[in-house]
């Protein structure tokens, strides 16, 4: 009863007093056979795909490297106001070991602006208050569509101790520096400066979460170099290290960008808000299959639906369709009244500021929902 009035009251909110009369109804599917694929140690080198209808392809992950590494773990002391950082002495260290270079000595191809705009096909959704989702699931849209009116039921406190996990499984991910709109085929889009990879994104969101006193820890481990394979794995043991430090964090985020080329032409994607291009960001929710140890996917997914539909109130047009499919993405690890996902900020054809940019805007957004949440909990 208290989830269905909690779904009552935040529809109530991004919706109006027309969006409630549904928003209680629940539906629990019924698990039927299904072929799916299950993890493997070769899923793990892909990255997320884009909608469907979308001409875009997966670009071809980075070569498997062999070398082996030990990371002993540092954790600074709170800071009396910004994000609290968690890195290694090891990773520090690596920070200047591969340089962004981007010559274009070789160009290759273009980079394509294009905007992701509301997706049609049986495959999606609309979400009430904004937003789309991609279900690839054993899920009836119908059923799906009344899950994401449920409210996620998190312990959350906005007293600026650690609520929130921000950290990148693939770090040395980056961007374009310039908009040239070409690319160099010579250059695989990583490095390991944090001012130039997933670091500065990370940290975009981290300075709106720390301005509204939301609590954040800012992992800028580097886990995908020099050994790529098993990157999961070990930002597996940053996500454990940091709950065990800080057992009030339980909101977890994996900052990602795409990776969207066909031939030789890469897509970024791209929205206007505010006057000023930003990257398009997606959500991933995983789905367990009954194979996949994922006990409370359910309840990432009903923290992805509110985070998407405040996204797309503030922000109509920056968010892409959240992907639900049957991925893990180390979402098992923030328990039973946690929530994980897994966010794509743009793509590699995407400019580094459009990416920070997106990045502020996430964080604002990520912001908003926690302040919506916790009201909700205090009028409970």
């Amino acid at each position: 009863m208290r989830l269905r009035m909690r779904a009552l009251k935040i529809t109530a909110v991004l919706l109006g007093a027309a969006g409630c009369a549904a928003a209680g109804m629940r539906i629990i599917p019924v698990m039927r056979s299904v072929q799916v694929g299950r993890e493997t140690a070769a899923a793990e080198l892909s990255e997320a795909s884009p909608p469907e209808g979308s001409t875009a392809a997966v670009t071809a992950a980075a070569p498997a490297e062999t070398q082996t590494v030990t990371m002993p773990r540092v954790l600074a002391s709170a800071p009396e106001s910004g994000a609290v950082p968690f890195e290694s002495d090891a990773s520090a260290a690596m920070h200047n070991a591969r340089p962004y270079l981007n010559p274009l000595t070789d160009i290759a191809g273009q980079i394509v602006k294009k905007h992701f705009g509301r997706q049609s096909g049986k495959l999606f959704f609309d979400l009430d208050g904004g937003g789309q989702v991609r279900n690839t699931t054993f899920w009836q849209n119908s059923d799906l569509a009344a899950e994401s009116r449920i409210l996620p039921d998190l312990p959350l406190h906005i007293d600026g101790k650690p609520l929130v996990l921000l950290y990148h499984t693939h770090t040395t991910e980056s961007y374009q520096l310039t908009d040239a709109g070409i690319y160099d085929a010579q250059y695989n889009f990583r490095t390991t400066e944090p001012d130039k990879n997933m670091v500065a994104v990370g940290d975009a969101i981290a300075a709106q979460l720390t301005a509204a006193g939301i609590g954040v820890v800012h992992a800028g481990e580097i886990h995908d170099y020099p050994v790529w394979n098993k990157s999961y794995t070990r930002s597996a043991e940053t996500v454990r290290a940091v709950k065990e430090q800080y057992p009030g964090v339980c909101i977890s985020l994996d900052i990602h960008r795409d990776a969207i080329a066909s031939g030789t032409t890469v897509t970024a994607p791209v929205c206007e808000i505010g006057g000023r291009q930003s990257a398009q960001i997606m959500i991933i929710s995983g789905c367990d299959d009954g194979t996949m140890n994922l006990p409370n996917y359910r309840a990432n997914f009903h923290f992805a639906s509110i985070l998407q539909q405040t996204a797309e109130t503030m922000y109509s047009g920056f968010t892409r369709p959240i992907m639900f499919d049957y991925r893990k993405y180390n979402q098992d690890l923030t328990g039973e009244r946690g929530a994980s996902l897994l966010i794509e900020v743009g793509s590699q054809g995407n400019t580094l500021d459009e990416a920070t940019y997106a990045g502020e805007l996430l964080g604002k957004a990520l912001a908003e929902t926690i302040r919506q949440l916790a009201a909700q909990q205090e009028g409970d």
